[in-house]
């Protein structure tokens, strides 16, 4: 007959390596899932890598970026406004597909609504103040310089960006920019859009009013902005933006949907 101590010693030795196995499985997907959880809490969303870009140079988080650093960003984008010497700088890395996008543009409070009370609009009697406007209400007075940057975000912004690119093209960025960013342009370029070129006289249909649409749809159906879309991915990952929305006031990050009232102390 076995020695029953020694028999009960043998079977920890065999399932210890299994629980401790177990144990860190365990660890990491709590991590994981907290590390998600904290992300929604904070209006951000991760990069899906649904884009058809591949380029993934510069993803990595930059701790601090140089007032240099943060120029050439903004000289490199397609959609500015303002020179890059200005005393305050704004930087919006985003995907017109992105709710938290959305919410942070001000003109979807239907969508900011549904995310809970705390990104609410003040406008509706909650607390929440969509940054974008604010931003463009001091680019307007010519106390600030504003940029747009592209980031796959949501997996569905593609041809919104591109719209907004066209539009800038003839000088309606923010009037094509509002129209998608509202509840209804959130679900066209989720559920019928889907960046699908085939698609763009659905887009085009629906900005009618805010541009001139027929240079719009044509340059929707040209190549002329699919390198940008790949330069703005780049662009974004440099200065350290791996989800959607990210902004820079001059050399401070901030990464997701805050509250302009979260914000506005860094001028």
């Amino acid at each position: 007959m076995p020695d029953e101590p020694a028999s009960k010693s043998r079977l920890f030795e065999r399932f210890v390596p299994i629980l401790l196995l177990i144990s860190v499985g365990f660890a990491f997907g709590l991590g994981y899932l907290f590390k998600e959880v904290s992300n929604l809490k904070n209006g951000v969303i991760p990069s899906t890598g649904t884009t058809t870009t591949t380029t993934t140079t510069g993803a990595q988080p930059v701790a601090q970026l140089s007032q240099d650093q943060v120029k050439s960003a903004f000289e490199r984008a397609a959609v500015k406004f303002g020179k890059s010497d200005a005393k305050t700088l704004f930087i919006e890395v985003a995907d017109p597909s992105c709710p938290f996008c959305h919410i942070a543009g001000g003109k979807n409070p239907e969508l900011a609504k549904q995310m809970g009370d705390r990104f609410t609009y003040a406008s509706d009697g909650g607390t929440y103040i969509p940054p974008t406007p604010e931003m463009k209400k001091l680019v307007d007075a010519g106390k600030a310089s504003y940029a747009f940057i592209y980031r796959n975000g949501h997996g569905n912004g593609e041809m919104g960006t591109r719209a907004l690119y066209c539009a800038n093209d003839q000088g309606k960025y923010w009037e094509v920019h509002d129209k998608l960013y509202s509840n209804a342009g959130y679900k066209l370029l989720n559920e019928v859009v889907l960046n699908d070129k085939a698609k763009s006289k659905e887009l085009t249909d629906f900005l009618e009013g805010s541009a001139d649409t027929d240079k719009l749809k044509a340059c929707l159906d040209s190549d002329k902005y699919d390198k940008k879309l790949a330069e703005d991915e780049v662009i974004a990952g440099e200065i350290g933006v791996s989800g959607t929305p990210g902004f820079y006031i001059n050399t401070k990050n901030f990464a997701g949907a805050y509250s302009w009232k979260d914000m506005e102390s860094s001028i």
